[in-house]
């Protein structure tokens, strides 16, 4: 492990280690890079609280090497189900069909400590890393080389370490978001809501529904997720004047569960009660400090992205990071492509948290009159018949920061991973390629690749000439995108595409102005 006492210590200081913190630690250390991480707590929550995880964190578990781990505690959704005021069918969420756009499937739940523990495990077991628990970071100053974060341990001891960066990963209290002066902006929507898990036995598994149901109710909209093996959660809406503290003992829990269980037909894991909030971070920067995760956003449930979209902030940043502290990118670029994750970042959360309280509007109707209209109109959309709609159309791209100024249906997507060979085998495309830039060529590139700067780091895949996929994922992609070249960035992100050699020497030309 590194010494604390160095004046530089550290490349990056991560405050918080849950998933978020957890996973920006793995990347950074995976890549070489002294990284600190702290959290006030010493033992992983032993309760579920995320329950969902989709192909794009899958992605990134297999970037950090633990795919195959967290996969033991993973299963896959199922379809989600929306029920109206009169108990019909009105939407209907489900899976694409297979093969899967990211070599995952596409929705997923979990089960968190586990996955959190196995996590935390990787980034200790690292040369890079140093994990303090019990540690409470209490005060930062900023200078012109680095960070120092003043630590307050939880058996007395104070101390100081140096980093050239700091991410704050710690939670929707964020202490780092507060000492650096960051505000939140209220994206209005701010209901009370009980969630609740439970272990089913078979007695009360055999009462419940076999998918993911959302009770469209103006009584009191709910929701039932299926989670792994015998895990059921709910998340109930509670009226006004209800008390959100009272309904968490087990016998006021149990008397909102009346409807599908009682006490005989398992056991209590974890009842909560929370404010569903929808806030985002004014700015996601402030000279070398970052925010992530909860401590730059909240966003309703509905959807499960909450996790999610933590993840998707630090896979983001940190390839950022690793760039700026290698010096490729250095002067004014390294500051714009620091500054390029908030900017990034903030628009897909707010993006996205606009699609999750469109679903939340359906699902939280509270008007019966306006209840009613809306399964009236849900259902003259499908004329009548309610079909399949895949679940990860919602999620929507990225639109601002580093992204080629050609408007292309595809840039700002994530680039898809197929199954590619390899001697005898059939590996993901990530595990082939490796990280980093990636130039990928369709089977229909005319001519010879282009030769790269080595400096630049791009790797150059030609699918269809040395690069075999079992599926064809990679070509219909090109075909439906009307594309014979991709630039895709180290988070798997298409910086933007080409449908020709000359406009593939004007996608580069527009990357190394923006980098090189």
């Amino acid at each position: 492990m590194t010494s604390a006492t160095h004046p530089m210590a550290y490349d990056v200081a991560i405050v918080g280690f849950g998933p978020a913190g957890a996973v920006a630690a793995g990347l950074l250390a995976n890549q070489g890079f002294r990284v600190h991480v702290c959290d006030r707590q010493r033992d992983v929550y032993d309760k579920p609280r995320a329950i969902a995880v989709d192909h794009e964190i899958m992605r990134v578990f297999q970037q950090l090497g633990l795919v195959d781990r967290i996969a033991e505690h993973v299963e896959p959704f199922t379809p989600s189900e929306y029920y109206g005021v009169d108990g019909r069918l009105i939407k209907r969420l489900t899976m694409v069909e297979p093969p899967y756009p990211l070599g995952y499937v596409p929705s997923n739940v979990f089960t968190q400590p586990p996955v959190e523990r196995i996590l935390r495990a990787h980034v200790e077991r690292s040369p890079n890393a140093r994990v303090e628990l019990g540690a409470t970071a209490c005060a930062l100053e900023q200078d012109a080389d680095g960070v120092t974060l003043e630590l307050a341990h939880d058996d007395g001891r104070r101390d100081s370490i140096r980093a050239r960066y700091v991410i704050g990963c710690d939670g929707a209290s964020s202490t780092v978001r507060d000492l650096v002066g960051i505000a939140l902006e209220d994206l209005e929507f701010d209901e009370p809501w009980l969630v609740v898990d439970v272990l089913a036995n078979e007695r009360g598994l055999a009462k419940l529904p076999r998918t993911s149901v959302q009770y469209c109710e103006p009584d009191r909209p709910c929701t039932l997720v299926i989670g792994p093996g015998n895990h059921r959660r709910w998340e109930i809406s509670l009226k006004p004047g209800e008390d959100p503290q009272a309904v968490t003992r087990p016998e006021e829990t149990w008397k909102l569960l009346a409807r599908w269980l009682g006490p005989d037909d398992g056991q209590l894991w974890r009842q909560a009660s929370y404010r569903f909030h929808a806030l985002v971070a004014d700015e996601w920067r402030k000279g070398r400090v970052f925010i992530a995760g909860d401590a730059a956003h909240q966003q309703p449930p509905f959807l499960g992205q909450g996790m999610c979209q933590g993840i998707r902030d630090v896979a983001n940043l940190s390839w950022k990071l690793a760039a700026v502290l290698r010096r490729t990118v250095a002067g004014d670029r390294a500051e714009a492509l620091l500054d390029s994750y908030g900017v990034e970042r903030k628009q897909h959360v707010r993006n996205l948290t606009g699609r999750i309280k469109a679903i939340g509007a359906v699902i939280c109707e509270r008007d019966e009159a306006r209840a009613r209209a809306r399964d009236t109109r849900l259902l003259d959309e499908c004329g009548g018949i309610v079909r399949d709609v895949p679940r990860q159309e919602v999620i929507p791209p990225l639109e601002q920061g580093l992204l080629s100024r050609r408007p292309a249906p595809a840039r700002g997507t994530l680039f898809p991973q197929p199954w590619v060979r390899q001697a005898d085998a059939a590996v993901r495309l990530d595990h082939f390629a490796g990280d980093g830039w990636w130039l990928a060529l369709a089977p229909a590139y005319p001519g010879t690749a282009p030769v790269l700067p080595a400096q630049w780091g791009v790797a150059t895949l030609h699918f269809g000439r040395v690069l075999a996929e079992t599926e064809g994922v990679c070509a219909a992609w090109f075909e439906r995108n009307a594309c014979v070249a991709a630039l895709v960035r180290p988070d798997r992100y298409v910086y933007g595409v080409a449908a020709d050699a000359r406009e593939l020497d004007a996608l580069l030309d527009e990357l190394r102005t923006a980098l090189h």
